[in-house]
């Protein structure tokens, strides 16, 4: 349907702009209404929100400046470079986005997104600096890339986009049961707690798994670092590769995972499944069937996260301090309230784990299909 040529991504944009970060140390440049993307939020994704908003104020008194919905984000340097976003929604960004608007007449932006996804490894290889890797908005300019007539361009991003939009549905339905169970458990335990039971410590519900084993004695295809877990108590997602010759700890399903590293500490999984974690990652396990979602709750709430902080030991990377963790002070409910709450929210568990499979199902065909679309292999 058509041949396909080589183009530069300058040729195919109508701008190429980087970003701005307003001076972090005035607060009126902060918690306004304008999302503002940081570059560690790049991460062959499409961006519906973002961690930070600035004011007017503080997109004024920088360098920050809006970019149009549409538009294909690459990392230019730092941890992320080279990987790519597109954005869903008007956004500003930090100066190390390398922000494309498309020019629609030329190219159909999410054809483009997608084809700098399966181009990561090129990209990533003209990134050049010691300490750092680095692309600038020339090298970006002048990268190739191969397009197809634009009809053919749109019918592949929309089998692409549509995997894409199953699994965000899938992703959004698992946060609103997420979120229906935690409120569930606030209004028993915190709003509507009882007299009458019982004053304890964290380390009465639960205890850690310190045993450390060698990788290469472990049967485990899902390696957990704090790398691969999400921020803000959103669980996991599948990437980090599975080192060799290291000591881990392995996790087994409904063991709790928590980063034990600042400024990572809030990031936490409910295990769906058996797998081995880093010594970055504490494994919590509950005493009891009965307790591990009133445990993985009640370390999800914020005010655990704010103590963790407290007691955190070290400088340059503070760790928090498993005592300190595991003295807590918590209200302990009766075996019968906590025996209703966990039959109440084990359905809603049960439909997130087989969602979650869904998702990775889908992130694999979506992975599989991308390299495949992108070289023509398969024909539109």
């Amino acid at each position: 349907m058509g041949e396909w040529k080589e183009y530069k991504l300058g040729d195919i944009t109508s701008k190429i702009t980087s970003g701005g970060t307003p001076k972090s140390s005035e607060a009126s440049y902060y918690d306004g209404n304008i999302p503002w993307l940081n570059t560690k939020e790049v991460n062959f994704n499409r961006i519906v929100k973002t961690e930070k908003c600035i004011t007017e104020e503080g997109l004024n008194n920088s360098s920050a400046k809006w970019i149009p919905k549409g538009s294909v984000i690459i990392a230019m340097y730092g941890a992320t470079a080279a990987k790519v976003a597109y954005s869903l929604i008007d956004l500003t960004t930090n100066q190390a986005c390398g922000n494309l608007i498309i020019n629609n007449d030329v190219a159909d932006s999410q054809f483009v997104y997608y084809y700098i996804q399966s181009s990561y490894e090129e990209l990533l290889n003209l990134a050049c600096g010691a300490a750092q890797q680095n692309l600038s908005v020339g090298v970006i300019s002048n990268f190739p890339i191969f397009l197809p007539p634009l009809a053919v361009q749109k019918c592949i991003a929309a089998i692409l986009s549509s995997l894409d939009d199953k699994i965000e549905l899938l992703h959004r339905e698992n946060t609103t049961l997420e979120a229906m169970a935690e409120t569930l458990f606030r209004q028993w335990f915190i709003e509507e707690a009882k007299e009458d039971w019982e004053e304890g410590q964290l380390g009465d519900v639960c205890l850690y798994v310190t045993e450390k084993i060698d990788i290469s004695n472990v049967d485990v295809d899902t390696y957990i670092s704090t790398e691969n877990m999400c921020p803000n108590k959103q669980g996991v997602v599948e990437a980090s590769s599975i080192p060799e010759n290291v000591k881990v700890t392995k996790y087994i399903q409904d063991d709790i995972l928590l980063s034990n590293i600042r400024p990572y500490f809030k990031k936490i999984w409910l295990a769906d499944r058996n797998g081995a974690c880093s010594n970055d990652v504490l494994c919590i396990r509950s005493k009891s069937e009965d307790l591990k979602y009133f445990t993985y709750y009640t370390i999800r709430q914020d005010d655990f996260f704010d103590y963790v902080m407290l007691g955190a030991k070290g400088c340059k990377m503070p760790r928090g301090d498993k005592q300190h963790i595991m003295n807590w002070s918590i209200i302990i409910p009766t075996n019968d309230v906590l025996r209703r709450f966990n039959t109440i929210v084990e359905n809603g568990m049960a439909k997130i784990r087989n969602n979650n499979k869904q998702i990775q199902t889908l992130v694999q065909t979506r992975d599989s299909l991308i390299p495949k679309l992108m070289s023509n292999e398969i024909v539109i």
